[in-house]
């Protein structure tokens, strides 16, 4: 089997990611911070090493500014809710992925101004169309790091510096990007910075968080939900630090363990030589799907300016029978449609179509990357 939808969720886990979730189940299973004896006092040791493994690689000088949630998009909805009120103006682009569009759009209905600026046919991004929609009312601008469906890079580092010189706060949706491409939070501008925690990170599902940035007070963004916290539990009202204001409810404890033994993996690798394994069997995707004909690849050619997802289609195919084929016939696991991403199809050309993707990731290889080249070219070919 080959598994080519790591933009999706990767896959195989590190043995440490395992052993860390049953370690927990097993040895210590408690609930963090919500008793005083020691396997608890434990399981809270496990939740802020996960906090310290995220700032280390996030560069974010506070562990407790990194705050626990479910996945990226509940992280997103912290931020945009938590952060926009009706007047409020926001700017993002149209290559965004639907866990930021969705509750754009329900904000707007609430009387939030949104522009979304255009993007090229490659999903390239100017950041001047950027500056230019800044006007008065503008509070936030929010963009992905990295598409899901085209793999392209969008300038973060030079857009966050515009905004921080127009004192505004940057959102950065780091959901294909966190574990897969360098991120320094005070280098690259950001102020709030949405991760998922079983993609690149390595991690189980149900795990992710939202960074903190410090210029950002916590008094300027409301919490998503309140309740429960195992602190100051002599009040009714939520607590007003973090990371306590943002995490009510009992925790994802053993998600968190496995989460900080990926990030710990990730670490101990390095993002770079990660990120050039990777771009190593892109270029020989790309260069092979680029050479067939009948195939259709979207995003840019230049490695510099994408990460490992590579979406394609396959003339007079649907995706969904070329993904189809790829399980049954090849044992190639792929993910085809529109990736919960329409703006972004539509910006490339692929609307509603969409495209049939190969993500690959840190334990695939060039040997799969050739025979996964052989299964399209057989079906391109109508064999």
């Amino acid at each position: 089997m080959i598994y080519f939808d790591n933009a999706a969720t990767s896959f195989p886990k590190p043995p440490q990611v395992v052993e860390a979730i049953s370690h927990f189940l097993t040895e210590i299973g408690a609930s963090p911070g919500r008793s005083a004896h020691r396997l608890s006092i434990e399981a809270g040791r496990i939740v802020y090493d996960a906090r310290e493994a995220l700032a280390e690689l996030f560069r974010l000088d506070d562990p407790l500014r990194v705050v626990f949630s479910a996945n990226a998009t509940q992280s997103l909805n912290l931020a945009l809710r938590g952060l926009l009120r009706p007047g409020d103006h926001v700017i993002t682009s149209s290559m965004e992925h639907n866990s930021v569009m969705r509750p754009l759009r329900a904000l707007e209905r609430q009387g939030v101004r949104l522009t979304v600026v255009p993007c090229s046919s490659a999903g390239m991004l100017d950041p001047v169309d950027v500056e230019r929609g800044i006007g008065a009312d503008t509070r936030l601008v929010v963009l992905n790091h990295a598409s899901n469906v085209t793999g392209t890079l969008l300038p973060v580092r030079a857009v966050g510096r515009l905004v921080r010189e127009h004192g505004l706060f940057f959102l950065v949706d780091a959901a294909q990007t966190a574990g897969c491409y360098p991120l320094d939070m005070e280098a690259d501008h950001i102020d709030l910075l949405a991760f998922t925690g079983h993609k690149g990170l390595l991690g189980p599902t149900g795990t992710g968080g939202l960074c903190l940035g410090s210029r950002l007070r916590v008094d300027e963004l409301e919490p998503l939900m309140r309740g429960g916290t195992g602190s100051r539990s002599e009040m009714e009202e939520q607590p007003d630090f973090v990371p306590d204001k943002y995490e009510s409810g009992t925790p994802n404890t053993l998600g968190l363990a496995g989460l900080e033994a990926g990030v710990r993996f990730v670490l101990e690798k390095g993002v770079s030589h990660m990120r050039g394994h990777e771009m190593e069997l892109t270029e020989l995707l790309l260069g092979g799907l680029t050479s067939m004909d009948g195939v259709t690849v979207y995003g840019p050619l230049d490695l510099k300016q994408r990460t490992a997802v590579v979406s394609f289609n396959i003339r007079g195919m649907e995706p969904s029978e070329v993904a189809l084929r790829l399980d049954e016939e090849y044992d190639i696991m792929c993910r085809p449609g529109l990736h919960c991403a329409p703006a972004a199809h539509k910006t490339i050309g692929t609307f509603p179509q969409g495209t049939v993707r190969f993500a690959s990731g840190f334990y695939n290889s060039a040997r799969e990357v050739e025979q996964a080249l052989a299964a399209v070219r057989a079906i391109a070919l109508g064999r």
